[in-house]
């Protein structure tokens, strides 16, 4: 058993880091493409960027791990099958309770080892992730500034910006809604953006346009006025630093979602969105191991080895489950299910599905 036992291990796990580089630079791509555009269009230094992608990290694994965990359970043991070894194992006298012991064991392993991930070092990573996201925006205010979009948390203002490189705007919009009064307008041909040093204040310059400015007489009259040079300076203390950052329920440990709840109840408030904050958690950590018990008997029926059969079939499957998870953890934020049902309930059904594959492929 000892031989088989490596056998299988070495089986699973080659797949298994072959999966985990594939998915984990699949969904890190796209996170690279726009952290490439923070250095090269908005200027932001590549220590932050390098700051930034290591919080990222965590984050993936959380996903990457039980994804790829399913993916080498099917690929191992549909190459297993198509191979007639699965069988040779049996007439041997082998069940296949046997041969899914050190798999399974393999699976709690992992889904113990994401417990501490994802209640401490996740929530973590993504509040100081937040926090390098935060002393960017001081630095480099137009890290902040989205090209095409209306921009607003600069007090009254409303911006928007057609094209931004670095610090220059290029085709600039802002707006100053009032009540009961037109909505003053000020419109440019480029611009560029600096941070006030030791000050909370941007200046933003404009060149070439016009601006709406009230009448000294009657301000609810606006005159149309044409510049070359025009300056305005921009609050950032609500923006970007306030007081002190304030962590969600997500950035939080389980230890302190728990004093929270103790906090809110006090306060005869419903503690329902930290305590599926909880589960969540513990639920995203088991599920490698429901995961690895789905896989061993599909991938045992699907008698397939191909790679990319075993890839889609992963990525299906976790869709799906991700949708429930989603969906049970939306009922639970509204107090329409318990917390606990609402957030495991994805491990329940592919639990039991997994469950009653094992035994019907076992008795075979």
């Amino acid at each position: 058993m000892r031989i088989l036992r490596n056998y299988l291990l070495k089986e699973i796990l080659g797949s298994f880091f072959l999966s985990l580089v594939v998915f984990t630079f699949v969904l890190l791509i796209g996170n690279i493409i726009d952290l490439a555009d923070l250095i090269i269009n908005k200027g932001v230094d590549i220590l932050s960027i390098l700051e930034m992608l290591l919080f990222l990290t965590p984050y993936l694994l959380s996903f990457t791990i039980p994804m790829s965990l399913l993916t080498a359970t099917l690929l191992g043991f549909g190459r297993l099958s198509s191979d007639n070894e699965i069988n040779a194992m049996r007439a041997s006298g082998i069940s296949l309770y046997q041969i899914s012991v050190p798999v399974l064991l393999t699976g709690l392993i992992f889904s113990l080892f994401l417990i501490p991930l994802n209640s401490d070092v996740l929530p973590n990573a993504h509040f100081a992730s937040r926090r390098v996201i935060k002393e960017v925006g001081i630095r480099r205010p137009t890290a902040y500034l989205e090209e095409g979009t209306f921009i607003r948390g600069f007090g009254d203002y409303v911006l928007f910006i057609y094209q931004i490189k670095k610090n220059k705007l290029y085709n600039i919009r802002i707006y100053l809604p009032q009540e009961g009064k037109p909505t003053r307008t000020v419109i440019a041909q480029s611009g560029e953006i600096n941070t006030i040093p030791d000050k909370s204040l941007i200046e933003l310059k404009l060149y070439n346009g016009t601006s709406e400015e009230p009448s000294p007489v009657d301000p609810s009259v606006f005159y149309k006025l044409n510049f070359k040079s025009y300056t305005m300076t921009l609050d950032l203390t609500e923006r970007l630093k306030g007081e002190k950052i304030q962590k969600k329920p997500k950035e939080m440990t389980i230890r302190e979602l728990k004093d929270e709840m103790r906090r809110v109840r006090l306060e005869r408030i419903n503690p329902a969105p930290l305590l599926t904050e909880i589960h969540k958690k513990l639920s995203l950590s088991f599920s490698p191991l429901v995961f690895m018990l789905l896989g061993i008997p599909l991938g045992i029926r699907s008698h397939r080895s191909e790679k990319s059969v075993g890839f889609g079939m992963s990525l299906v499957l976790f869709l799906v489950y991700w949708g429930v998870l989603l969906g049970g953890t939306a009922l639970s934020f509204k107090g329409t299910v318990p917390a606990w049902f609402g957030v495991w309930i994805a491990n329940i059904v592919f639990g039991l599905l997994g469950g009653v594959l094992f035994i019907v492929t076992a008795h075979r």
